[in-house]
């Protein structure tokens, strides 16, 4: 419905749009320029007058249009309304018919009770008079029972007072072998204990005695590394080529070598070229370098950073 409004106004204003366009046009059309005449009363054109009525008719038949959806609407309006009503109507008498079944059935259910309720009165009073008919024929009967319950209570107490003598006895010596068990195993946790103390504190001491060890055998290592760093250095100064102008100057190298003191590789780190030039050569002319055999020492030898100082 509001679309369909949409679209007549939307209509409608492109209408007035065109009448107006024409109007203006018919109205407002520039004349070609002329010599100036005066003239009064000009009559309105037929033109105009065609506009002006199809603005009116269109507008008319909007406004008809209009009013037509209009009352169409209200009209599917009141039908919706009175449709739930009917539904609300229809519901309303569901409901009533469903507590009108409801009352009935708890009516039906009410003499159903009555009727059972009066069938078992009707049982439980012949219940009763079997009852006494058995009643009477067991009283013959009750003093064997009576005999027989006494002889079998007295063999139940008999019986029963065995089996807590066997029972305690039981539990007696179930509790002696849970003590003695107990007892086992605390003190085999005990032994294991003091074993597991003595273990740590010998892990304790050979650890403290290995860290000795290995200090000891650190310094030596440092020592020896000291060592064959002076015999490298030494021989790298024996092939050094030196020159005057090397006078107070120095240069940092870093040599490879292998587990024969093979030298690998050699660069330098910094320095003053010159003496950097002839360090280079004098360790490429060495070839091999003085290297320790074993291999702790060696580890730290084979990749060692030395600085050259020609002896001037």
């Amino acid at each position: 419905m509001g679309s369909l409004q949409s679209g007549l106004l939307k209509s409608l204003l492109l209408h007035l749009a065109i009448a107006g366009f024409l109007f203006a046009s018919a109205t407002f059309k520039v004349p070609t320029p002329t010599v100036m005449q005066v003239t009064l009363n000009v009559p309105e054109t037929p033109q105009s007058e065609k506009v002006v009525s199809a603005i009116s008719v269109d507008q008319n038949a909007v406004e008809k249009k209009i009013a037509e959806l209009k009352q169409k609407e209200d009209a599917q309006k009141k039908a919706e309304e009175k449709r739930i009503r009917d539904l609300e109507r229809r519901a309303q008498q569901a409901r009533q018919d469903r507590e009108a079944e409801a009352r009935r059935i708890a009516k039906l259910e009410q003499q159903r009770k009555a009727k059972e309720e009066e069938k078992r009165q009707a049982e439980a009073q012949a219940k009763k008079a079997r009852e006494i008919e058995k009643k009477q024929r067991e009283k013959a009967q009750k003093a064997e029972q009576e005999k027989l319950a006494a002889e079998k209570a007295a063999k139940a107490a008999a019986d029963k007072r065995k089996a807590e003598e066997d029972a305690l006895r039981k539990a007696e010596e179930a509790r002696k072998r849970r003590e003695a068990e107990e007892k086992r195993k605390a003190e085999e946790a005990e032994v294991a204990r003091q074993k597991a103390l003595e273990e740590k504190m010998l892990q304790e001491q050979l650890a403290k005695e290995q860290a000795a060890r290995n200090r000891i055998r650190q310094q030596q290592v440092l020592t020896e590394v000291e060592k064959y760093q002076a015999l490298i250095t030494q021989r790298i100064q024996q092939n050094l080529l030196t020159d005057e102008k090397m006078r107070g100057k120095e240069c940092r190298v870093n040599i490879r070598l292998a587990f024969n003191g093979l030298v690998t590789s050699v660069t330098s780190l910094g320095g003053d070229k010159l003496v950097c030039d002839a360090a280079l050569r004098a360790v490429r002319m060495a070839d091999t370098l003085p290297v320790s055999k074993e291999k702790d020492v060696f580890e730290e030898l084979k990749n060692i950073n030395l600085t050259i100082k020609p002896n001037l």
